[in-house]
């Protein structure tokens, strides 16, 4: 197996290194300063982030995580893992690069399965970083780990749509520029089992839509994109607003789940990087005991298995990608559940460490520990929780034998 990056992604990670070293990290604390100084922090968006993303655009560091050429970088999902992986060691740098979840999946959306009309009104201005989106599937009520149990409905009432149901854990519904949701409802309760949902635009300020409340995480509330809970209460739209026609968003949830469970994994890894890097920092400069806390209770071995923990999952991770890229999403859905399950656990730990080295300070927002754990430890369930993707490797395991057993 050849493990060099392609001379394109070698290109890339080069400069998005170069940017970050230069433009994103030296301003991450004067962004964070002053997010905080706002008496609203859902209200707006502090300048530096369109500063940045201005620079970021006029150097091609844009929409890189799309492969379509005419929209995006061009880069397989192999090429821009590695580009993920860095942004990942960033509170803003995906937002700044364009590339911010769950708006890069919705573009994936809209540019596979979204109508000419659709793309301009939504696609385009979402590709030029002029507003931000959501994804409205889980719900309060059901067990939404088992999509099918859906209670949200979408029905079709001659040339419109009808949507009522409630909502949480829609990503970046508190942004101030998010200005539509894709959701997902039942639309035909008789249909075969993947046929019965759909996916529809919603613009945010239609009228039925209402944001009940922001979630927190661990207490973290993640502003300015949030977590919200939204209902939606006889919301009517023109039939046109459903993506791809009824009855297609099982379809499309698959299409759409793939490539960016790849982009969680890399970027939970250059969270994981940062932890570690946080770790080192503080084990080879602080003592206790007479001695430096690297050559304290184990801290040896436990840098080391977090080094390789890191390696392994990265390895997974590009393998992965490379057989999303090569061969598509069913030949990959073993491996991209592989991934999924390990990625967060692996991060939770390597956090974990890195906070224990910090005593009481990796326990407070002196140090972005305590805040990348909540969002390593959400991501244990956010695209399916770790049991729905055992369950799938599981499958995809046992069906090898039970296919040698029947032959």
């Amino acid at each position: 197996m050849d493990f060099e990056h392609s001379p394109k992604a070698s290109q890339y990670i080069e400069r998005v290194s170069a940017f970050m070293a230069s433009e994103i990290l030296p301003r991450e604390q004067e962004y964070t300063m002053a997010l905080r100084a706002q008496e609203d922090r859902w209200a707006s968006i502090p300048s530096v982030i369109d500063e940045l993303k201005a620079k970021a655009r006029a150097a091609g560091l844009w929409n890189l995580f799309l492969p379509d050429a005419t929209y995006g970088a061009g880069l397989t999902n192999t090429e821009y893992a590695p580009l993920a992986e860095l942004m990942g060691r960033s509170l803003i740098a995906p937002e700044i690069f364009n590339c911010n979840a769950p708006d890069t999946g919705n573009a994936e959306v809209l540019l596979h399965y979204g109508s000419s009309d659709q793309r301009r009104r939504w696609m385009e201005p979402l590709l030029g970083g002029e507003i931000r989106s959501a994804f409205c599937m889980t719900e309060p009520d059901v067990a939404s780990s088992d999509a099918a149990n859906m209670a949200a409905t979408a029905v079709v009432d001659r040339d419109t749509v009808v949507l009522n149901g409630r909502k949480w854990w829609s990503t970046g519904i508190g942004h101030p520029d998010c200005r539509f949701v894709i959701f997902m409802g039942l639309t035909d309760p008789h249909a075969p089992r993947h046929a019965r949902h759909s996916m529809v635009l919603v613009p945010l300020d239609t009228p039925g839509v209402r944001i009940e409340r922001m979630l927190p995480v661990y207490g973290y509330l993640d502003e300015p994109y949030g977590h919200g809970e939204v209902s939606f209460h006889d919301v009517r739209l023109p039939l046109d607003a459903v993506i791809a026609g009824p009855g297609r968003g099982f379809e499309i949830a698959q299409g759409r789940l793939g490539p960016g469970r790849i982009h969680h994994c890399m970027r939970l890894i250059g969270l994981a990087e940062n932890a570690l890097e946080l770790a080192c920092r503080r084990a080879v400069s602080r003592s206790a005991f007479g001695k430096p806390l690297s050559n304290l209770g184990g801290n040896r071995e436990r840098v080391a298995k977090a080094r390789i923990a890191i390696n392994q999952a990265r390895l997974q991770v590009l393998h992965a990608a490379w057989l999303l890229d090569t061969a598509g999403t069913a030949a990959a859905l073993s491996e991209l559940s592989q991934a999924k399950a390990a990625v967060p656990v692996m991060a939770c730990e390597v956090i974990d460490m890195a906070i224990q080295l910090h005593g009481g300070a990796g326990l407070s927002d002196d140090f972005p520990l305590a805040a990348a754990m909540a969002a390593a430890r959400a991501l244990r369930l956010a695209d399916g929780p770790d049991e729905v993707h055992l369950g799938v490797v599981a499958r995809a395991e046992l069906n090898r034998y039970r296919t040698r057993e029947a032959g």
